[in-house]
């Protein structure tokens, strides 16, 4: 795992995934789609427990221009600045299944807060990152 700094506040959009893990692909594309052809932003994927002990996911898209998230009719989140854990993984569309594992490994790190949500950067059609939050040091 590598430290990453998330220098700025990302501001994103998108959808909470309800039938978690099964509607993912499905969210995103419907995401991409919203677009026009040639767009150019990251997609994010936010997973974090929920207070009944299920697992909440939101499939989201970087927000370029103030007001998008209401021209779609999406849900606003924002992911935080500072310090992440990262660990990159290519040719990600064919390795979808080792993203659970990877993070599931990330989190066993003391370094990580558990209390934040787990981020998915999808920086291309190649590259994510998973990325962990780290505690807060004092």
């Amino acid at each position: 795992m590598e430290k990453y700094i998330l220098k700025n506040y990302i501001k994103a959009f998108g959808v909470k995934v309800k039938n978690f893990p099964n509607g993912i692909e499905e969210a995103f594309d419907r995401l991409v789609k919203m677009f026009p052809e040639g767009d150019k932003r990251s997609y994010y994927g936010i997973s974090q427990m929920a207070k009944n002990g299920k697992m909440e996911y939101y499939a989201t898209a970087e927000e370029l221009h103030p007001g998008e998230a209401e021209k779609y009719k999406c849900d606003r989140y924002t992911i935080e600045k500072g310090e992440y854990l990262v660990e990159s993984l290519h040719d990600w569309p064919r390795k979808t299944d080792s993203i659970k594992n990877m993070f599931c490994s990330m989190i066993q790190d003391n370094r990580v807060d558990k209390m934040k949500p787990a981020i998915e950067w999808y920086k291309n059609n190649d590259e994510m990152l998973c990325m962990v939050r780290t505690v807060q040091q004092a």
